[in-house]
Parts: structure tokens; C-alpha cells; sequence
């Protein structure tokens, strides 16, 4: 008789951090007590087909991932339930630690299909995960309480030809912008613009991958600083981190964070003046809490040349990977890698309880109880 928890890790997923997602999931399989945990994995292809634990090994064996799923033995597509049949393969599940980066993630959509199987999962739940994805919700609803962020304009298809990149230099006060896909990570679809060709060329791109893009005000000789949050109804912050990247990069690139991190330099934890580190800290917690996140989250911010901190962006579901800050900010702050996986496990577990706690039912209707109401036309 076992008293290990049962924890599944899903992992990968269709978007275009796929193999951000393996990596991380890699690490966390990893920094996992084999004393107290029992483990299954489950690999989502980019596709959107959950494979089996067995398959899903076989890939973080270093097998191919497309001779696996060539060979893996799969329901029938005509059957509804055939994308995450494989997810009954195993006996009962106790946590779930979803670790897919992005799109079906982060999105709150993994998030909806745990809440239906009735079992505890790392993270935050349907609806903060979807607002906290979506850069625009997430600036409008920061903007309502007051935590300091780029001034930005939206562009969809239906407003396009609205603007330039001249009318927008004059509306943000800045002649250099930034170009961001509203529901992307890991840098994906980010340009820097600096004339009306660059902001033509870098709409197309962006327009590939979200039908939301964020033109953003450069602030001014900006350092980028990161803070870990953990914790449901009361979250603590670790220290800080900084990354400083290339000068000729512009910004901390797809490249940087996951191809070649050699030119990059991390700063952990990064010296600022108390009371800019304590800003950034309150800045952090207050969002956390505004957007109604829980387990974790990764901040990102953007510190001027005057010291003055903007609120840059959160990941629900920050990286894992051997250069990710998330994990690397708690070590620095006390907190070694296999406890911060405890401590997720156990607030996934303290969510769900109180989840369950919430009364959803209704007074049921006797029959006889509803009299037809017909209406003349």
C-alpha cells in the first residue's frame, strides 16, 4: 500500500512554446520527491492529441516525437472524447500539474477540462488564467486598479487602416514601439518598430499568430526585472532577478531565452534601491491578487532610466527550463526546487478543497411547479 500522491504532468500542447513545454516538464519530472510522488505523464501533440504515459516516456527518452505518434495506437478520430481518451489510461489521479506554455495552457482550457474531472490541478484557475493570457484584458483591468503600465493602442482587423505609424508615435509619445501579439509568450510575434515599413512587416508577422495586437510606448533605457509570486489567497514574492540582453537585440528574444542564453546576463538577485524593489514587490502582489491568480505566476517589469517600474506581463505558467527565472529566484530567495513542487502540489490541493467548499446547487422544481404562459403574437 502506497501513500504517494498520484501527479500527472501534462506537457507540450499546439502552441508554438511545444518544446519550451517538454523542457520544462523535464526539469519539474526531474526536482520531483520519488518518495512521495508517483508519477505519470502525459504529452499533449501539437496537434492536440493526448498521448499515453507509455508514449509520452518514450519522448522524454529521446525518441522521436513524430515516430512515436506515427506508431501510437489512437481512437478514432469520429469519437468526441478520442483527443484526451488517453488521460483514463491510469488508475485515479490525484493533482495534475499542467506545465504547457501558451495556447491550450494558459488559456484556461486545460483549466475547464480539470475542473470537469473534478481533481486538483497546479495554478490558476479557468478565468484568471484566460484574463491574465490576454495582454489587453490584462492592461484594462491593472489600468482600473491603479498598477502602473505602458501607455498602448489595440489593433484588430476592423481597425487596422485607423492607424500608422506616425499617428501612433504622436498618441504614445514615443518614436520607438513595440509590436505584440495580445495572446502569445516566450517573445513570440514582438517587434521592435521604428518606421512605417517596420510596423507594416511586423503587423503581417504579428497577425499570424493572434487577431489582437498591442502597439506599446518604449520606456526609456529599460532594465527587465522579474518576480517569482507563489501562494493562493496569501502569496509571497521572491526577490528580484534582471536580465540584460544584447544591445543590438533590442529586447530579450525568443533566441535569448531558449537557442542561445550565452550572450544574455542574469542578475539574481539584482541590487536596486529599497524603495524601487519594495514598488515593483506591492506592483506585483497587487496584481496577483487583482487578477485573481493562484499557485504561481512569473511578473515581468520594465524599470526606466529614472527608476520608475512598469508592469510588463505575467505567466500563469512560467518556464521551468534550465535558465527560467522562476524557479531560479526561488532558490535565491530560500526555496530549493523540489520544495517549490511540494509547495505547488499542496496549493493546487488547499485550491481545490476550498473550491468544493462553494455551494453551486439550486432549489430543484417540483412538478407542477412551472404554469405555461402563452402570449399572443
Amino acid at each position: 500500500m502506497t501513500n504517494k500522491l498520484h501527479v500527472a504532468l501534462i506537457f507540450g500542447g499546439d502552441s508554438s512554446e511545444h518544446d519550451v513545454s517538454k523542457r520544462s516538464a523535464h526539469n519539474i519530472y526531474d526536482a520531483m520527491d520519488q518518495n512521495k510522488y508517483d508519477v505519470s505523464l502525459f504529452l499533449v501533440t501539437r496537434s492536440g492529441i493526448i498521448l499515453s504515459d507509455a508514449d509520452s516516456r518514450k519522448v522524454f527518452a529521446g525518441e522521436s516525437e513524430e515516430q512515436v505518434i506515427a506508431n501510437a495506437q489512437q481512437e478514432s478520430a469520429d469519437f468526441p472524447l478520442a483527443p484526451i481518451m488517453e488521460l483514463n489510461s491510469v488508475k485515479k489521479i490525484d493533482v495534475f500539474f499542467p506545465i504547457i506554455h501558451g495556447n491550450l495552457g494558459e488559456d484556461g482550457t486545460i483549466q475547464g477540462l480539470l475542473r470537469l474531472l473534478k481533481t486538483p490541478y497546479v495554478g490558476s484557475g479557468t478565468m484568471a488564467s484566460a484574463m491574465a493570457y490576454d495582454k489587453d484584458i490584462t492592461k484594462k483591468l491593472l489600468n482600473e486598479c491603479g498598477v502602473r503600465n505602458t501607455k498602448y493602442v489595440l489593433i484588430t482587423a476592423a481597425n487596422r487602416r485607423q492607424w500608422n505609424y506616425q499617428q501612433l508615435t504622436e498618441h504614445l509619445n514615443s518614436t520607438t514601439l513595440f509590436l505584440k501579439p495580445a495572446r502569445q509568450g516566450s517573445s513570440i510575434g514582438i517587434h521592435q518598430i521604428n518606421n512605417q515599413d517596420q510596423y507594416e512587416a511586423g503587423l503581417e508577422d504579428a497577425f499570424r499568430y493572434d487577431d489582437k495586437i498591442l502597439i506599446e510606448e518604449a520606456i526609456e533605457g529599460p532594465e527587465e526585472v522579474e518576480i517569482s509570486i507563489l501562494g493562493n489567497e496569501h502569496p509571497q514574492a521572491s526577490k528580484l532577478g534582471a536580465i540584460k540582453v544584447p544591445k543590438d537585440d533590442g529586447f530579450y528574444t525568443y533566441d535569448n531565452k531558449f537557442v542561445d542564453a550565452s550572450q544574455v546576463e542574469f542578475t539574481i538577485p539584482v541590487q536596486l534601491p529599497d524603495e524601487v524593489t519594495a514598488e515593483i514587490t506591492e506592483m506585483a502582489l497587487k496584481a496577483y491578487r487583482e487578477l485573481e491568480l493562484k499557485g504561481m505566476a512569473r511578473i515581468d517589469f520594465l524599470v526606466s532610466k529614472n527608476l520608475t517600474p512598469y508592469f510588463g506581463e505575467v505567466n500563469t505558467l512560467p518556464g521551468f527550463t534550465n535558465i527560467s527565472l522562476y524557479p531560479q529566484l526561488w532558490e535565491a530567495s530560500g526555496i530549493s526546487y523540489s520544495e517549490l513542487i511540494d509547495r505547488l502540489i499542496q496549493l493546487a490541493q488547499d485550491e481545490f478543497v476550498r473550491q468544493q467548499k462553494l455551494l453551486h446547487d439550486f432549489k430543484p422544481l417540483k412538478q407542477g411547479d412551472q404554469k405555461k404562459v402563452y402570449r399572443s403574437r
